[in-house]
C-alpha cells in the first residue's frame, strides 16, 4: 500500500513494472543519472509516457536540497511594467532548463515576505524580487536562498536596475530646453532607490539650470491612476499651476492625463506632459504621451542570468548591472503658454 499515491498518481513503481526493470533503474533511467543502457533507458521512458508518469518535483527537490524552479515576486501585474519583467524572467528561466514561478505581492511588504517564505519551503533554486522592504531579501540571504533584487535594491546584493537619476535628469532638462521653469514632478514615494533616484535626477537638471526646486510642485500622488487622478486635479486647478508634469510612472502619467482633461487643460498647448516608463497606451492617445524608455523584459531576463550565475558560483562577489534607459519623443511636450 505504500508504493500507491493516495491522490491516484502513476508511481515510479508502477513504472518500474512496466518496464520490467527496478525501481533504482527507473529512477536513473528518468533522472539522466547514473548509467542505464540505451535500450533499457527508452523502455522506462516509453513505460512512463504510456502510464502518464509525472516526476515529484517536491520529492526530488528535497532529496537534492534545491529544485529546477525559480522564484520570481513582481509588485503588481495589472502595471504593464511588471507583467513585461516577469515575462522577460520566465523566458530567461525556461532557456536555462528552469520553471518560474511567479508571485505577485500587491506591493505589500508582508505579502512579499510570505511569499519568499513559501519559496523556501518549496526549495526553490533562487528568487528574483522587485522588492518593497528589505526583510524579504534579508531572509532569503539567512536561509542561503541566492535572491537577485531588480528594478528597486534594499540590501547589498545582487542586483540589476536602471539608472534612473540620469533619465530623469535627461527628461527635465527636456522641459527646460523648451523653456518651462514650473515642472512639476509627480511621484509615488521617495523612500525606495527608484523613486529617490528620479527626485535626485529631476533636482539635479532644475539646479543645472538655475531653477530653484519648489516643494509645492513635488505631489506624492499615491500609487494607481486614480489616486493620481485626485491628487493632481487641485494642483492643474491652481492658478499659479505648472506649466509641465513629470510623471514619475505609467500610472501616474495616466493620473495626469485624466486630470489634465478634468479640469479642461489640452496636452500639450496648456500643459506639457512627460512620464518614467512607455506604455502601450502612451502611443495610443492624441497626442502621444513623450516617455521614458525601459525594457522591462530585459530587466527580467538579466536579473534570472545574474541569479544563475550567483547559483553556479555562489562566492562571487555582489554585483549590480545598471540598464540605460532611452526615450520615446512624442507630441504631449512643447513651449510653455504665454
Amino acid at each position: 500500500m505504500a508504493d500507491i499515491d493516495p491522490h491516484g498518481r502513476v508511481t515510479i513503481k508502477e513504472v518500474a513494472e512496466r518496464a520490467g526493470v527496478s525501481r533504482s533503474t527507473t529512477s536513473r533511467a528518468l533522472a539522466g543519472n547514473g548509467y542505464v543502457a540505451d535500450a533499457v533507458r527508452q523502455r522506462v521512458r516509453k513505460a512512463a509516457e504510456e502510464l502518464g508518469y509525472v516526476v515529484d518535483a517536491t520529492a526530488r527537490s528535497l532529496k537534492q536540497r534545491s529544485s529546477r524552479v525559480l522564484g520570481v515576486v513582481v509588485s503588481d501585474l495589472r502595471n504593464a511594467f511588471y507583467a513585461d519583467l516577469a515575462w522577460g524572467a520566465g523566458n530567461a528561466a525556461r532557456a536555462a532548463g528552469y520553471t518560474m514561478m511567479l508571485v505577485d505581492d500587491a506591493g505589500d511588504a508582508a505579502g512579499e515576505l510570505e511569499a519568499v517564505n513559501a519559496f523556501v519551503a518549496s526549495r526553490v533554486a533562487g528568487v528574483v524580487l522587485t522588492p518593497v522592504a528589505q526583510a524579504a531579501a534579508a531572509f532569503l540571504q539567512r536561509q542561503r536562498v541566492p535572491v537577485v533584487e531588480v528594478d528597486r535594491v534594499f540590501g547589498d546584493g545582487d542586483a540589476v536596475v536602471i539608472d534612473n537619476r540620469h533619465a530623469a535628469r535627461a527628461t527635465t532638462e527636456h522641459l527646460l530646453s523648451l523653456g518651462h521653469r514650473r515642472i512639476a514632478l509627480v511621484i509615488d514615494e521617495t523612500d525606495w532607490t527608484t523613486g529617490r533616484d528620479r527626485r535626485a535626477g529631476y533636482a539635479d537638471a532644475l539646479d543645472a539650470a538655475g531653477v530653484a526646486l519648489d516643494p509645492a510642485l513635488v505631489l506624492s500622488a499615491g500609487w494607481d491612476a486614480d489616486a493620481a487622478t485626485a491628487a493632481t486635479r487641485t494642483l492643474l486647478a491652481a492658478p499659479a499651476r505648472p506649466t509641465a508634469v513629470f510623471a514619475a510612472n505609467n500610472l501616474l502619467a495616466e493620473g495626469v492625463w485624466r486630470a489634465a482633461q478634468s479640469v479642461g487643460l489640452s496636452i500639450p498647448d496648456d500643459l506639457s506632459l512627460v512620464a518614467f516608463d512607455d506604455a502601450p497606451w502612451m502611443s495610443m492617445v492624441q497626442p502621444g504621451v513623450t516617455a521614458v524608455t525601459q525594457d522591462a523584459a530585459q530587466l527580467g531576463a538579466e536579473a534570472v542570468g545574474l541569479l544563475l550565475r550567483r547559483i553556479a558560483e555562489p562566492s562571487l562577489d555582489s554585483q549590480v548591472v545598471t540598464l540605460p534607459a532611452g526615450m520615446s519623443r512624442r507630441g504631449s511636450t512643447a513651449r510653455p503658454p504665454r
